[in-house]
């Protein structure tokens, strides 16, 4: 073997552990998910000496001019600063929502109201049958006070029935514990129930999720781990929440869902790092943020 032979034998050598040395590094730095770094070996390797210091050159570029340090003096980690917003549910009538409607003084065109609003799907307008209780007509605060009671014996009734059912079950069964998780979301998320019993279905809605996880984690979707995750975020349980982030990572780690769950969570449960993290590991990903998403990010930060 020349010494030129040799030369580049070793280049070749030296460029290719240069390449698995970075590959290895985003490996246990959980960079598994971004496909851009497994991307950057193979161009390493078949590029001797011109991809390295080309990803070499770009990285430091970017560091230099156009990176900058955050500034956590500014982030205040506290609920106070995040609003929920309830938006009304679009209507074929030409009907104002339910919410404005409260605040007229007009008691025939309430009560008309209130009668075209239980006409319709009432499982998706109990939050707003509930605001019809504060109601100065108390016509329209007793009627809406019963449609309230009626729905959600009718919530407890049919869940606790599902529930049973699914418990008794075979491991192959799966379609009840989706419908069933499907249901109790569109209710929990109203937030009509009591602190102590909404804590109470959430829990169970979790308890849901494992029999369907470990049944059949296939029928695990990203809404599902969404619903579950911000049902457990809403009653402060972090621990069960980072469980289904974390699961909702391994399954679909190309889900916007996936990456706004872990902001909310590590925002709500004062975890600066791992908050920072996911933002860093969302630049660096695929996923196309919406303008939901954008919003969310500069009112955390």
């Amino acid at each position: 073997m020349t010494g030129h032979e040799l030369l580049l034998f070793i280049i070749l050598i030296c460029n290719t552990l240069v390449a698995l040395i970075y590959l290895v590094w985003n490996l246990l730095r959980k960079k598994v998910k971004n496909r851009s770094c497994v991307f950057r070996t193979i161009v390493m390797i078949l590029c001797p000496i011109v991809g390295p210091c080309f990803f070499l050159l770009s990285y430091l570029l970017f560091r230099i001019f156009f990176s900058r340090p955050v500034d956590l003096a500014d982030v205040i980690f506290s609920k106070d600063r995040v609003s929920t917003f309830v938006h009304a549910e679009d209507s074929e009538r030409n009907l104002v929502p339910l919410e404005e409607a409260i605040e007229i003084t007009d008691t025939e065109n309430l009560r008309s109201l209130m009668m075209n609003v239980v006409r319709g799907d009432i499982q998706k307008s109990l939050a707003a049958i509930a605001l019809a209780l504060n109601s100065s007509d108390t016509e329209t605060a007793h009627y809406a006070a019963s449609v309230l009671q009626d729905a959600l014996n009718d919530f407890r009734m049919s869940v606790q029935k599902q529930y049973q059912m699914i418990l008794a079950q075979d491991d192959s069964e799966t379609s009840q514990a989706e419908m069933l998780l499907n249901y109790m979301d569109q209710v929990l998320a109203q937030h009509v129930f009591t602190d102590m019993e909404q804590k109470s279905y959430v829990q169970m809605m979790d308890q849901v999720c494992e029999i369907l996880f470990a049944r059949d984690r296939g029928r695990m979707t990203s809404p599902l781990y969404e619903a579950v995750s911000l049902r457990l975020l809403e009653i402060e349980d972090y621990d069960a929440c980072e469980k289904w982030c974390e699961r909702a990572v391994g399954h679909y780690p190309n889900s916007l869902a996936t990456y706004t769950c872990q902001l909310k969570l590590y925002f709500n449960s004062g975890q600066k790092s791992r908050f920072f993290e996911v933002i860093e590991d969302l630049r660096n990903s695929l996923v196309v943020l919406d303008s939901e998403t954008l919003e969310l990010i500069r009112v955390f930060m």
